[in-house]
């Protein structure tokens, strides 16, 4: 069955990291586009890349599952993911906020127009999970509010993040810990615990280095 309310709590939360994100990169230049992101190996040229193709990604998904199909989320893999965002990288600034821009349009248009029988569909993720189309929105939201904070821009960081992103991955990063913790060890750390919301997500997603906490791999 259908969950419409988080289907459109998670629409809108998408739609609301979208505006941040774009009153951000709309002020950028080439020189910010040039620069190393907070991701290793990546400038903001590539975050950008990767945020457009992204966005593309789930509307060829929607495509699919309007037909009761089960689609790829990257046709050609991680190999033609990396090959995508790294022909598009370099490109000006101009022409970077544009494909968000028109992506994010895309995408949106995507959720509105989305069926019964779309939302119901199952999807394939990069490295070949399977993915629920009820479950993309929540996905691009996370998309969306982690790599704008990989810009490594003063105006935007992990502290900036929605309530409502937060409270939602803080559930679903906390189980996935427990998850990798011998059996019974189920809580997080009280040094984990100690720290803001936004920041106990940050370190679960390997964006912080908090003292007296194991180092986490970067997601």
């Amino acid at each position: 069955m259908i969950d419409r309310r988080t289907i459109d709590e998670t629409v809108d939360g998408g739609r609301a990291a979208h505006q941040r994100l774009l009153a951000t990169i709309e002020a950028m230049t080439d020189d910010d586009a040039r620069a190393e992101s907070l991701l290793p190996g990546w400038s903001r040229g590539h975050v950008l890349t990767h945020l457009a193709r992204n966005a593309d990604s789930h509307v060829g998904l929607f495509a699919a599952a309007a037909t009761g199909s089960v689609a790829d989320q990257y046709p050609g893999g991680v190999a033609g993911r990396g090959r995508d965002i790294e022909a598009g990288a370099d490109r000006p600034i101009g022409e970077l906020v544009a494909d968000v821009r028109d992506s994010i349009g895309r995408l949106e248009a995507s959720w509105a127009a989305a069926t019964d029988l779309a939302w119901s569909g199952r999807a394939r993720s990069t490295v070949g999970d399977e993915m629920t189309m009820a479950g993309l929105p929540f996905r691009r939201w996370r998309e969306t509010e982690v790599h704008h904070a990989d810009f490594g821009l003063a105006g935007f960081t992990f502290d900036d993040w929605s309530s409502g992103y937060v409270r939602r991955e803080l559930d679903r990063e906390t189980k996935s810990w427990a998850s990798r913790r011998p059996m019974g060890m189920t809580g997080l750390p009280p040094a984990a615990l100690a720290l803001t919301p936004a920041r106990r997500v940050a370190w679960l997603l390997g964006r912080f280095e908090p003292e007296g906490l194991e180092k986490i791999t970067w997601v």
